[in-house]
């Protein structure tokens, strides 16, 4: 009885009802845009609400085990506000901000400014005059944030390069190119350690232990990480890995300057706005290089330039990647997409290709082409 509580708390919350309708809405935008560029989508429209918790979910459960095994307690009133910035961030659609690193130091400065301008607002035996920000919570919430850093990067870096949805742009020379957009959310569901017994009071079987003379109970939240970058003079195997490594980086500052409130905690403070300023610089610093007016993936005189690769196709078995230009096919020259279709039935069953790679290396290669595979190896390409 007491796990289905949990379950059932955890199912009802609205963050996670947001969050599913979100990764819905962003699948469908997705579509649209690639069918508009190129008549053709490169994932199913579902792929994202797929991809919400499958990709996530294991690092929800290290962090679960972390926060309830060192005993990393949070405030539940830190707790509502958390899932309260969390919300509005969906409802933006603006996945820049979503990252929790803003939605923790936001709670825990917004408990401050309750308790020095509210100090006797109180809410179901709750009360913001017994939040100590300068106690435990001033250590364990930086760590916490760290953590989820942490999380961030990884999830970046191993998760968002491969399926940046391709789209057609204009250069200011008016040339058709292709920039990436890679917009993921994932949403990790993990359990908090809240002391005393404010829920249990209100749901008598709800799961809680005793230590000491100390109350404590689990309280399972869907977390949400929510990213989105465009990329345009870099390819997104480059840009989206620095920037998921620089997010790791600056998780593990987090976390060690968090540690450091042990001995005083203002330092806590400190490192909670530490790691907004260089989440927000690793952003900033981001979307302004790929200001640039060149792009990676623009048309070249050589032959056809590759936009993306549509999953399992004869595209991918041969490991094409978007940005290699296509010289020529079966033997004969290619320049656009029309002469490429009609250089490939000239031996449709067995296709041989002459690939300049990204490096400027030519190679050659060649796949059997099977009567259900896509008639234009599943590729996209810039027109």
């Amino acid at each position: 009885m007491d796990g289905l509580q949990m379950v059932a708390l955890f199912f009802l919350n609205p963050l996670l009802i947001v969050a599913l309708m979100s990764a819905v809405v962003l699948g469908y935008f997705r579509v649209k845009r690639e069918r508009r560029s190129f008549k053709v989508r490169l994932l199913p429209g579902l792929t994202e609400l797929k991809r919400l918790v499958s990709e996530s979910w294991i690092y929800g459960l290290v962090l679960s085990v972390l926060i309830s095994g060192v005993g990393l307690i949070v405030d539940p009133g830190w707790l509502v506000l958390f899932c309260a910035v969390a919300l509005i961030s969906l409802f933006t659609f603006y996945y820049k901000i979503a990252s929790p690193i803003y939605f923790t130091a936001i709670a825990f400065f917004g408990l401050y400014f309750l308790g020095e301008y509210a100090s006797g607002f109180s809410y179901l035996g709750w009360s913001v005059g017994n939040v100590d920000l300068l106690g435990e919570l001033a250590v364990t919430i930086p760590v916490i944030a760290g953590l989820l850093l942490i999380a961030e990067g990884l999830l970046i870096s191993r998760h968002s390069i491969k399926d940046a949805s391709p789209f057609l742009t204009r250069t200011k020379r008016g040339l058709s190119a292709a920039a990436f957009k890679g917009k993921r959310l994932w949403l990790l569901p993990i359990v908090f350690l809240v002391p005393g017994d404010m829920i249990s009071s209100y749901l008598p079987f709800w799961p809680q232990f005793t230590l000491g003379e100390s109350m404590f109970t689990f309280v399972p939240v869907p977390v949400i990480i929510g990213f989105s970058q465009v990329a345009r003079s870099a390819y997104t195997d480059v840009l989206f890995l620095k920037i998921g490594r620089s997010i790791v980086a600056a998780g593990v500052c987090v976390l060690i300057v968090g540690l450091a409130a042990l001995w005083l905690p203002v330092i806590g403070w400190s490192a909670l706005l530490i790691g907004v300023v260089l989440r927000a610089l690793i952003s900033m610093r981001a979307s302004l290089a790929e200001r640039s007016p060149t792009y990676a993936v623009a048309p070249s005189s050589t032959g056809v330039v590759i936009a993306g690769v549509l999953p399992n196709s004869p595209g991918e078995k041969m490991g094409l990647q978007a940005g290699e230009c296509i010289r020529s096919v079966n033997g004969r020259q290619v320049s656009n997409e029309k002469e490429l279709y009609d250089a490939i039935q000239i031996n449709a069953a067995h296709c041989r290709l002459q690939v300049i790679g990204r490096d400027g290396e030519v190679r050659l290669m060649q796949q059997v082409i099977y009567r259900h595979d896509h008639h234009r190896l599943g590729l996209l390409v810039v027109r």
